[in-house]
């Protein structure tokens, strides 16, 4: 390990690979090393980041943070279980942070400063959520949380438009957050083993090319009686459905106020429309299930069905013939 630092300080090189050096402290002297952008240290025993390393700086005013020249590191295989926040708030040029096979619970929401992040990857943690921050990394085109301990991942991760790969298989996901239509570069979805019962509404309208999802718990498509309550909207409900649709009318009087109200246009904007007759609603629906061919509506090769999750507005559409929409049985 010696040698590999000595050279790496005489030679002013911008990588230093202490890979499987068996190592349990990071070397201080590594600060000494102003145009670092690759620091390997993978497969050892460290246990933190040291201090020292908040001392590596590109040549630059330190205003632009530390570790400004870093663009990959990789620290997979040791015994971390905290991400420092001051650390990760100076890797503004990270490109890609592996943390895999460690112990760490969570990621601290100063992650939203890796604006050039592209690879994220902490297979093989305990990480419990995932922070909301995510959603600025609007750079990144995979991440891999794969064997974790999630059991939801935040509705920002849909703002991650430039995701083409997302792994999160063999964690305890019982849902996928709604509006993944908007992940129009996923090619890559792994969710096998976790706890699903269904995918997200237009679930179907993605261009996947591989899918895999075994290992769940899937609602089936099983006949079985029917019983309808009586429908009582709230007023709310009533008033945000009316303003739904007038705004979809660009010459109304609502759709020109509503730009005023900023609080009203965020509630409207957790709204959604009926599968059967495309009207709007707000929180009030009955939740179904329709049935997928992966090969025909998906254009993939398996010749699986998958259900997909459908909002319809009333019994009255639900009762309406010609579509395939099943109600989901509660026990």
């Amino acid at each position: 390990m010696t040698e590999s630092v000595v050279r790496a300080l005489y030679g002013q090189a911008a990588s230093l690979n202490l890979s499987s050096k068996k190592i349990n402290a990071v070397p201080k002297c590594v600060s000494r090393l102003p145009n670092l952008s690759v620091l390997l240290l993978n497969n050892n025993s460290i246990s933190a980041l040291p201090a020292e390393l908040l001392s590596l700086q590109h040549e630059v005013p330190a205003v632009l943070g530390h570790l400004e020249s870093l663009k990959k590191l990789y620290l997979f295989s040791n015994q971390i279980t905290v991400v420092p926040p001051d650390v990760i708030d100076g890797l503004r040029n990270l490109v890609v942070l592996n943390l895999n096979h460690n112990q760490i619970q969570r990621l601290p929401p100063e992650i939203k400063s890796l604006s050039r992040l592209r690879h994220l990857s902490a297979l093989d943690n305990k990480l419990e959520e995932v922070p909301v921050e995510l959603g600025h990394l609007t750079m990144l085109s995979e991440i891999n949380f794969t064997s974790n301990n999630l059991s939801w991942l935040p509705q920002q991760l849909c703002q991650c438009k430039e995701l083409t790969k997302l792994h999160v298989a063999r964690n305890k996901l019982t849902s996928l957050p709604e509006g993944m239509g908007a992940l129009a570069k996923l090619q890559v979805l792994d969710v096998a083993g976790n706890k699903l019962s269904m995918f997200p509404v237009e679930f179907h309208l993605l261009s996947l090319k591989e899918l895999y999802y075994e290992g769940n718990r899937f609602v089936r498509c099983e006949p079985m009686s029917s019983v309808q309550d009586v429908e009582v909207l709230t007023l709310k409900e009533l008033v945000a459905r009316f303003v739904l649709r007038e705004d979809r009318n660009r010459s109304s009087l609502v759709h020109r106020m509503l730009p005023h109200y900023p609080l009203l246009t965020a509630l409207l904007a957790n709204g959604s429309c009926c599968a059967v007759c495309l009207d709007p609603l707000l929180t009030t629906w009955l939740e179904c299930v329709h049935f997928i061919s992966l090969k025909k509506d998906m254009k993939m090769r398996s010749s699986q069905t998958i259900p997909v999750r459908a909002l319809l507005c009333s019994y009255k559409c639900f009762n309406t013939d010609g579509h395939s929409y099943y109600g989901v049985a509660t026990r």
